[in-house]
């Protein structure tokens, strides 16, 4: 590990973020999770879509 990488952890255990930005962050990842499983689905709306640019 990077000696930056073992500061940052040892500064977020003695200031963790607040609660609200926790749920914040676990938000945002739900709805990227749920996006991409409704996309793997087929659920996707096909206007949605990005169209190739490859024949």
């Amino acid at each position: 590990m990077n000696i930056r990488h073992l500061l940052r952890m040892s500064k977020w255990a003695r200031n963790p973020p607040s609660e609200r930005r926790v749920k914040f962050v676990f938000g945002v990842l739900l709805a990227c999770l749920l996006i991409a499983g409704i996309e793997y689905l087929g659920w996707w709306p096909e206007w949605a879509r990005v169209q190739s640019l490859r024949p």
